[in-house]
């Protein structure tokens, strides 16, 4: 298998693009790419393109009915009036829509099959992680589910066992919803809780359909909770399970709206936990799949403080040229931001933290803390699924 590590990019990505003032501006992605540029890291992965997914791909996680409807709004964005979630307030309808969606979809569909095959150890596909996405309905700024496409891809190729490992603030719903009923797939879910923040699913209760009871992992955290609980939480539940699982590959989605700048939520969580959870990502990878993991992006809405930075350091993790955190931020990356969006960028890689979490096994819990609590009630709900102890 091969060492190296692959970046999927196409400039044509930030085609996907829904318009001014809504949250999920694509220079967010432009700048991600220019600031790995600026550290080099495009010379120590391969950076390559993958195809739009076409019809047969799309169909792996989408109806025909919906793709259909896809394809009509992007040719007639001014008639779409919400049906199928097209020509809403969070996904309204633009020229070239499903061109756009279809090649950010190709291209973690390429990266899952990359790692598959062996013609790359990890690939990383930042623009991709649009998780709400479901069958028959677009949802939350996602029109094609590219994360899903790429586990369904897996399950193609032959895969029998793979892991969805999700970061991102907002639940990772339509990944779950597209494999609810499927015992190959273990679905994990760190997010705010769906009390305070769309999607209003990812209850620890949300377990997996019968015949995959436990396939469904959701750790609802409280709003508020920052890089301990945060970390605290990953760790008490990812690890344990992936190994129980025996998964042959890791699928992971970083969305860096768990940020506390982050302008749609609720968690305070810092840059430098958010590359610590890439790291142990990176890890589980290691130690659990032969080193196959796909990383995917997600949410993120402060585009130039945070994304470019959270996902920069998960690219230089799956290169193996982390980048330190007191690193300065390039002068010229700074003047692309302020061109781009008028803003001062940031000036180092870290927020200057030094995340340290309490192990939940180790230390203990207090059951009237409401992290702890949350963790709890994820544990109790699948861990005897797997034959481990809540």
């Amino acid at each position: 298998m091969s060492g190296r590590a692959q970046l999927m990019w196409d400039e044509a990505v930030t085609g996907y693009d829904f318009g001014p003032g809504h949250p999920m501006d694509p220079v967010r992605l432009a700048l991600t790419m220019r600031l790995v540029e600026a550290f080099g890291l495009d010379r120590a992965l391969r950076v390559t393109a993958a195809r739009p997914a076409g019809e047969s791909t799309l169909r792996l996680a989408h109806r025909a009915d919906y793709i259909a409807a896809v394809r009509e709004a992007s040719a007639h964005p001014e008639a779409a009036d919400g049906s199928y979630g097209i020509g809403t307030a969070d996904v309204p309808a633009f020229a070239g829509m499903h061109d756009a969606a279809a090649l950010i979809a190709g291209q973690s569909v390429g990266a899952a099959e990359a790692v598959w095959r062996g013609e790359a150890l990890h690939a990383v596909n930042f623009a991709g992680g649009l998780h709400h996405a479901m069958p028959g309905g677009a949802s939350g700024f996602c029109v094609y589910n590219d994360a899903a496409l790429a586990v369904a891809r897996l399950l193609e190729l032959g895969a029998e066992r793979v892991v969805y490992v999700d970061v991102d603030v907002h639940h990772g719903d339509g990944v779950q919803a597209a494999f609810w009923e499927d015992p190959r797939v273990l679905t994990i879910s760190l997010h705010e809780h769906p009390r305070t923040l769309f999607p209003q699913t990812g209850w620890p209760e949300e377990t997996g359909a019968p015949g995959a009871e436990g396939s469904a992992v959701n750790v609802a955290l409280p709003a508020g909770t920052g890089d301990a609980g945060w970390l605290r939480a990953f760790h008490a539940v990812v690890p344990e399970l992936v190994a129980a699982f025996r998964p042959q590959v890791l699928v992971t989605q970083h969305g860096a709206d768990t940020h506390f700048e982050d302008p749609l939520a609720h968690l305070a969580v810092s840059v430098d936990a958010q590359r610590l959870v890439a790291e142990a990502c990176h890890a589980l990878a290691h130690e659990h799949t032969d080193g196959r993991w796909v990383a995917l992006g997600g949410g993120g809405y402060a585009v130039a403080d945070v994304v470019p930075r959270s996902w920069t350091h998960l690219v230089a993790v799956a290169a193996g040229r982390p980048v330190p955190p007191e690193s300065e931020v390039p002068e010229e990356w700074r003047a692309e931001v302020f061109r781009r969006t008028r803003q001062l960028g940031p000036l180092r890689m870290t927020d200057g933290r030094t995340p340290e979490w309490r192990d939940f096994d180790d230390h203990g819990y207090d059951p009237a803390d409401r992290l702890d609590q949350a963790i709890l009630a994820a544990r109790r709900a699948v861990f005897p699924a797997h034959g481990l102890l809540p």
